[in-house]
């Protein structure tokens, strides 16, 4: 999964462009999918739409000064009218420039009349403009810049990289307008994130005496802000359809449609919705009461012995959540301790943990960790049982941060990262130093939970 985050994250660098590109179609937005599959309609809707602009007075954000560059496009207008006849549900009649076809239509009838008057043969008359059943109203309401910042950087000895990455919203009304009655009848919002992200790594040091070497490179991507209110108004332009189905002031063609997938789909976001945070993060009960764990890693010793190594462990677990941000687990591991030179032991290990989850309605959360067991010495029943009568037993405390991600609605992944202090010197004979012994634990796991929230 990580990998995959990379590719996609470093996608525009593989996509330099090294020569000028000829124009072409205009890419669809990600909603273009879900608009033109709404059901065939039993009539089309005649609508007018008169002005939809940008209502925010947003300008561009710039870190060099004032930028006099609207933050998004002043052509809404032709954009909803473009996603009208996509959804294939409305007979869109021109009412922005309405002047213009007036008076256009006053020049036809001039010489129509003139060319009548000159041969003697009467001239059709213009057919009759038509009217509109509704009027859509609305606009592009706010424009949020800077909703979410962040990055990461690391540089060691001249070398590494940084990314940042900056998300920015825009949110856009719709709303329909009976022409016979003025009734609003339906109004509808739909917002969209807007993507920044910059990722650069370099090189500077001297790799031999009077050898300097330097290197950077790296890329921008900003998500074009015309396809974001594309998607805000396709998706505008779905919800207006599915609403009006709902409430019966416009028809599929087959009764049936209303209960279709597209439908279904709508109906299950709106519901989710409900229950979202306003980054739209799905606020759920998501963790059971009770759950079993597994896990395996690596420790790392530090004691009294130099060049510790790196030791495979295992373990497994009992979990115990809350509705609140407060979880418990019991664990039972085995793992081994060692150096390069004159240290080498196996553990067993039994340890009760605290877990305070900072997120614990979202699928992701991050959590810290406070906790305390007791090890014993040996690779065997024989040698665990002799450790426990030879009060082998090395109590110790733990403390630790780690990320659960659900990968499905039963089954976590779980990565940590802990580090446990001895409260005796015991472990490895030796006694010196102002610091008993401990080491680090780095594990991956998987929890598997039993039962869900209803």
């Amino acid at each position: 999964m990580l990998g995959l985050c990379l590719v996609q994250s470093c996608s525009p660098y593989f996509q330099q462009p090294m020569k000028s590109s000829e124009a072409t179609l205009g890419v669809p937005s990600p909603a273009y999918k879900d608009l033109v599959s709404l059901p065939e309609p039993q009539q089309k809707v005649v609508a007018a739409v008169y002005k939809f602009r940008d209502q925010t007075g947003q300008y561009k954000p710039s870190e060099i000064g004032t930028s006099w560059s609207t933050a998004v496009t002043q052509g809404a207008t032709t954009i909803l009218i473009n996603s009208l006849e996509e959804s294939g549900w409305f007979t869109t009649i021109e009412r922005e420039n309405l002047g213009n076809l007036l008076n256009e239509r006053k020049i036809i009838r001039s010489t129509r009349a003139e060319s009548e008057a000159m041969t003697g043969k009467k001239e059709p008359n213009l057919p009759g403009l038509l009217f509109a059943g509704i009027i859509l109203e609305g606009g592009i309401i706010s424009y949020d810049a800077n909703v979410v910042t962040g990055g990461a950087g690391l540089r060691y000895f001249g070398a590494g990289g940084s990314g940042q990455y900056r998300e920015d919203k825009v949110t856009v009304y719709l709303r329909a307008i009976s022409t016979s009655t003025g009734e609003i009848l339906k109004t509808v919002y739909t917002s969209k994130t807007i993507l920044s992200q910059s990722v650069d790594f370099g090189v500077f040091r001297y790799v031999h005496f009077k050898r300097l070497l330097e290197a950077e490179t790296g890329f921008t991507y900003n998500e074009p802000s015309e396809i974001a209110v594309k998607e805000a108004i396709d998706k505008a332009v779905q919800s207006m359809v599915i609403e009006g189905m709902l409430a019966g002031y416009w028809r599929p063609k087959n009764k049936a449609d209303l209960e279709s997938e597209v439908v279904q789909a709508y109906l299950q976001e709106k519901q989710d919705i409900l229950n979202s945070d306003i980054h739209g993060n799905i606020m759920d009960e998501r963790r059971s009461l009770v759950g079993v764990a597994g896990a395996a890693g690596a420790m790392y010793y530090k004691g009294d012995f130099p060049n510790p190594r790196l030791n495979f462990m295992g373990e497994v677990g009992l979990k115990i959540s809350s509705r609140q941000n407060i979880g418990m687990d019991l664990r039972l591991g085995k793992g081994k301790l060692s150096t390069e030179n004159g240290f080498n032991t196996s553990i067993n290990y039994a340890e009760l943990n605290l877990n305070y989850l900072l997120f614990p309605k979202l699928r992701y959360s991050p959590y810290v960790q406070v906790g305390a067991g007791a090890l014993v010495q040996g690779s065997g029943l024989v040698d665990i049982f002799d450790s426990f009568g030879d009060s082998g037993l090395n109590p110790y405390v733990k403390a630790g941060a780690g990320l659960e991600y659900l990968l499905t609605r039963n089954i976590g992944l779980d990565v940590s990262l802990s580090s446990s202090y001895l409260l005796n010197d015991d472990l490895d004979e030796v006694e010196q130093g102002r610091f008993n012994d401990y080491f680090w634990t780095g594990k991956v796991g998987v929890n598997f939970y039993l039962g869900l929230y209803k």
